[in-house]
This record gives C-alpha cells, structure tokens and sequence, in this order.
C-alpha cells in the first residue's frame, strides 16, 4: 500500500468519527429515504421498508431511554412515529398504501435536523 492511500485512509477513518450524533441519524434517514423513494420492484421496495423500521426501532429504542436528552415531548412524538410507520409499512407491503407517508415523515425529521423548520 502506497502513502497516498495510507493517507486516505486515515482522513477517511477521522472524518466518519467527527460526525455529530445529528449528523449520523440525518445521514442514515436521507440514505433510507432515497431507498424508499428509488426502489425498483417489489424487492428493493421490501429492503427499503426493513431498512426504514429498522432505523426507527432504533430511533425509538433510543427515545425511550431515561437519560435521552431530548425533550419529554419531542421523545413521545418520535416513538410515535416509529410505531406509525412499522403499522405503516405493514399497509405498504400489502398493497394497501403506497410509502409516500413513511418518505414525507423521513424527510420532515431530517429537517428538523437540519435545523430548518417543518413546511405545513
């Protein structure tokens, strides 16, 4: 291995480890929504939605913990959503409902993220 890809490597290995918590759960909600709204057949539409429950399970599990520091509000209102969205999904695997709904909640919490205010 040469210098400049030793070097590479170890920009790349600092830059992933300086991403804010924000940032991580911003960057894992776009790459789970581009899933959802680019899916190409039935199969990637079924990665897409376990991605996307599995991300929120995760984002609920971690609201849920006693020394998360969101706001009380703010927790109850993203379990919520997790639990819409599992319910949801189910709905979208048969055929009842299209993800339109799982990707308007995705992109509005990566707003939030973001910092910009939620678009009524």
């Amino acid at each position: 291995m040469n210098a400049h890809l030793l070097a590479q490597d170890s920009y790349a290995a600092t830059a992933a480890s300086v991403r804010t918590p924000r940032a991580t759960e911003y960057a894992l909600l776009a790459r789970t929504t581009h899933a959802l709204t680019h899916a190409d057949g039935f199969a990637a539409l079924v990665r897409a939605l376990h991605d996307n429950r599995r991300l929120w399970t995760t984002l609920a599990a971690d609201v849920a913990e006693p020394g998360n520091g969101l706001p009380q509000e703010l927790r109850a209102r993203l379990f919520y959503l997790s639990e819409f969205t599992a319910h949801h999904s189910r709905k979208v695997l048969a055929g009842e409902a299209d993800a339109g709904a799982l990707i308007a909640i995705n992109t509005a919490v990566m707003r939030g993220l973001a910092g910009e205010e939620a678009k009524a």
